[in-house]
Formats: C-alpha cells, sequence, structure tokens
C-alpha cells in the first residue's frame, strides 16, 4: 500500500529539516527525503549548511582566530607565552565532532516531532507523487497532500579551474586540509572565498584571492567594504580585483594558474586552489517531465511570493528560489509555507534578511545601502560610530571597524544598518529587529543600551544620525 502523508519535504538543510519540524508540530503527517551522507556512508541531515557549509567554516573560523590571537594578541593583555603551534587534523578533527553532533541532533528532533525521515533521492513525479530512489538502488513511489522542495545548492564549478580535490579543491574541500598549504590561491573573493582564505592565513598560508569583479564585495555599501578590503589587506590576504582566470594546470602537487587583469596575462603557482565562486541550484533528476514545475534557464524554480510553485500543492524554498542562498532564509520560508498550508496568512519580510561574512572583523548588514538609496533618489541622514570610541571595544582589544545607521531624512526611519567589526551579526540583528516594527533613527537613541556593551556603537550610530552622538564629535548633517 503506497504511503500517504499531508506533506512530503524533499532535502533536509536550514530550509527543508525546520519545513519538516514545523509541518509535525501543526499535526501535519510529515515524511522528509534525504540522501546525504557522511564518510561512514550514514545518513547525515541537515544538508549542506550542518555539514560541509555554516557550520564547519565557523569552526575553523573561531579555532584559527584563537591561534592567531594566542600568537598576536595576548601579549598586550601580560599573558606571556612561547611556541604556540596549530595541531591541523586536531583542528579539523573537532570540527567534525561539531558537525556529527548538529546532524545528530536534526534525528533526534526528527524523532521528537514525529517526523518520518527517509533516506534516498526524491523526485517530484505528476499529481504530487514522489520518487524515492534508496541507497540500494530500489525506488518507492509515496504521495503527498502538498510537497516542499529544498534540495539547496552546490559549489559551481568553472572551466579554467576543474576541481580535482587534492589541488583544486571546492569549498567542502577546503574545509578538509590536514596541513596549512604554504600558497594558497582563492578564485572569488565573496564570502565563502573570504572566509576560507581567512582561516588559512591565520594559520599560516599565504593567501592570494583572485577576484573577476573590479569592486570589493559589491553588496556591502561602499563605506564597509572599503574598510573590509584595507583590514583583509592588513591581515595578509593579498586580494587582486579584476583578476579573471583563464587557465590552470597541475604539475604534481601545485597548480599554475593563469589569468587576467588590467596590466594582461599573468601567471601565478600556488599549493592548493579553492574555487569559490558561488553556488548553483541542485535541481537535476528533481522534477520528472510531467511534474508541471518550472524551471528557468539557470535552474532555479518559479515561485511567487510566498514560494507556492505553478503547481498547487507544491512549494519550493531556499537556494533552489529567487533572492539570497543563505540558510536563514530558507528556513524562514520552510515556517512560512507550513503555515500557509494550515490556512495562516504568514508572510515574510524580504527586505530585512541579514547577511553576514565571518570574517574577523565580522561584516554584516540588513536593510539597503547608502548607494542604493541614492541611485533610488532617496534623501538619508547617516551617522556612524567607530569601535575605537567604544569602551567595551577598547577593554577587548577589538577596535577596528564601526557601525553605521541609514535613515530617511524626511521620516527618520532606518533604512539600512551596516557594522563591520566585533560582534557584527548581533549588533545588525538589533537594527533588524526595530526596523521591522519600523523604527527610528530616534528611537533607537531613546532607548537604554547596557554598559559597557558594543551594542553602546548602535545606540550611539542612531544617535548621530540626528547629530546627537555623546561620545564621538557629531558631523554637520546633510
Amino acid at each position: 500500500m503506497t504511503q500517504k502523508f499531508d506533506v512530503v519535504v524533499i532535502g533536509a538543510g536550514p530550509g527543508g529539516y525546520v519545513a519538516a519540524i514545523k509541518a509535525a508540530q501543526l499535526g501535519l503527517s510529515t515524511a522528509c527525503i534525504e540522501k546525504y551522507t557522511d564518510k561512514e556512508g550514514k545518513l547525515a541531515l541537515g544538508g549542506t549548511c550542518l555539514n560541509v557549509g555554516c557550520i564547519p567554516s565557523k569552526a575553523l573560523l573561531d579555532s584559527s582566530w584563537k591561534f592567531h590571537e594566542a600568537q598576536d594578541g595576548f601579549a598586550i593583555h601580560g599573558i606571556n607565552h612561547a611556541g604556540v603551534t596549530m595541531d591541523v587534523p586536531a583542528m579539523v578533527g573537532r570540527k567534525a565532532n561539531i558537525v556529527k553532533g548538529l546532524t545528530s541532533g536534526v534525528a533526534t528532533l526528527f524523532k521528537a516531532n514525529g517526523v518520518t525521515s527517509l533516506q534516498g533521492h526524491g523526485k517530484l513525479l505528476a499529481g504530487k507523487k514522489v520518487e524515492i530512489t534508496k541507497p540500494d538502488g530500489s525506488t518507492e513511489i509515496i504521495e503527498a497532500e502538498n510537497v516542499i522542495l529544498a534540495p539547496g545548492s552546490r559549489p559551481i564549478d568553472i572551466p579554467p579551474a576543474p576541481v580535482d580535490n587534492n589541488v583544486i579543491v571546492d569549498s567542502t574541500g577546503a574545509l578538509e586540509f590536514q596541513a596549512v598549504p604554504k600558497r594558497l590561491g582563492v578564485i572569488g573573493a565573496g564570502v565563502i572565498g573570504l572566509e576560507l582564505g581567512s582561516v588559512w592565513s591565520r594559520l599560516g598560508a599565504e593567501v592570494t584571492v583572485l577576484e573577476a569583479l573590479d569592486t570589493f564585495l559589491l553588496a556591502a555599501d561602499t563605506a564597509v567594504s572599503k574598510e573590509a578590503l584595507k583590514t583583509l589587506t592588513k591581515q595578509g590576504l593579498d586580494i587582486k580585483l579584476g583578476a579573471r582566470v583563464t587557465g590552470s594546470k597541475v604539475n604534481g602537487e601545485e597548480v599554475v594558474v593563469n589569468y587576467t587583469d588590467k596590466d594582461g596575462e599573468k601567471t601565478i603557482t600556488f599549493d592548493k586552489l579553492i574555487v569559490a565562486v558561488g553556488r548553483r541550484p541542485v535541481t537535476t533528476d528533481l522534477l520528472a517531465a510531467d511534474s508541471g514545475v518550472n524551471i528557468d534557464e539557470r535552474g532555479f524554480i518559479h515561485v511567487d511570493d510566498h514560494c507556492a510553485t505553478t503547481v498547487p500543492g507544491v512549494y519550493a524554498i531556499g537556494d533552489v528560489v529567487r533572492g539570497m542562498m543563505l540558510a536563514h532564509k530558507a528556513s524562514e520560508e520552510g515556517i512560512m509555507v507550513v503555515e500557509r498550508i494550515k490556512g495562516h496568512k504568514t508572510q515574510m519580510n524580504y527586505d530585512l534578511i541579514p547577511s553576514v561574512i565571518y570574517t574577523h572583523p565580522e561584516i554584516a548588514w540588513v536593510g539597503k545601502n547608502e548607494q542604493q538609496l541614492k541611485a533610488e533618489g532617496v534623501e538619508v541622514n547617516v551617522g556612524t560610530f567607530p569601535f575605537a570610541a567604544s569602551g567595551r571595544a577598547m577593554a577587548a582589544n577589538d577596535t577596528g571597524g564601526f557601525v553605521k545607521v541609514i535613515a530617511d531624512a524626511k521620516t527618520d526611519r532606518v533604512l539600512g544598518v551596516h557594522v563591520i567589526g566585533p560582534s557584527a551579526a548581533e549588533l545588525v540583528q538589533q537594527g533588524a529587529i526595530g526596523m521591522e516594527f519600523g523604527t527610528s533613527a530616534e528611537d533607537l537613541g531613546m532607548m537604554v543600551f547596557s554598559h559597557p556593551t558594543l551594542s553602546e556603537a548602535l545606540h550611539e550610530a542612531a544617535l548621530a544620525v540626528n547629530g546627537g552622538a555623546i561620545h564621538i564629535a557629531n558631523r554637520k548633517k546633510r
């Protein structure tokens, strides 16, 4: 007898597993299909984020930053030491243990909430039927009242630098180095490239980042991107803008990379090369020809503002639909879809999805940046506050960067919060909460912030919007 569920989710990443748990919590019979397995051949839930993305990269970032501080940052605190070394396999092993704990945690949550976990490759057929190809090659068909497609994304391959998983690796391979490469190349100065480049640079690698665009961090506020470029360069990342890779050749245990820039053709040799030029949706063999779901020429699934596809009762979320490829976007889309299945009119505010780069200093923003608002003809007032004037940042010896608050010149409503500095992700989230409720810069300025905290920098930046900052000299309003 064919199994039938109220909701079938294909993919157990941060969009899929959250959707499955929420559906079960709302009383819907729910199954979640996932095919990814770990090195031991066991089903590993959590998708790219938990297994080979957000979580493992942050583990390595934290470990490498602690090593960097032990080498270069403890003396100012009066902590004397000598001979600090890094055990790379131990660092990578710690990362693996964190991943295992979290992925097994998702399995526990499935069990606790009554989600049926099915292992295999899920494919949507006509009539909201789903075919599951199991690890042994056998197939099973289940039926659903509603289907949520959440297959995620994978790294983009580029012909000039084909990944061999040895010398040339993608972001997944860069998490598994067992030794620090002396010369490390990174293609792409986006979030992934900068984070992975930072990890291995802190551990001693000579890192060169080749970025095809002439502009650094195009999506960030110009003031933030300029500060980030200056800071990361000072930390040792050699970031070459306008450098388009045209070819590569692996010679034994090194790779020669050809690229062009404004001065012409050039070559550079690395011991390892990371290809981090972005990600593409995983829709291969996801949909039967007669499923009725439409995909564009880039492989993205067509959906409306509420993630509904062209087939009633079939939805798609996360990296396979329009918008930013972010785990938190996928999770909230999953919740929105399930609640709408239950008849609620839940919506998502796509204008307030925070972006974060976990370098040091952290880089984060929410809302619009100054160049976007100027292009739209919006008059704004801007307030900034440097962490160099923050008592808490000074006490922690972490004073690089600033907070920037942008408000509408006529209404004072906050339109964007941009941070580069310590705990940027947390401070931007405070801004996002306020912006969700239509906060003004004056509102933020009138709130009481505990002292001494890094959050006070957001408070002071908001005060500075209207020329009322206390702990810096105020600029004249524009």
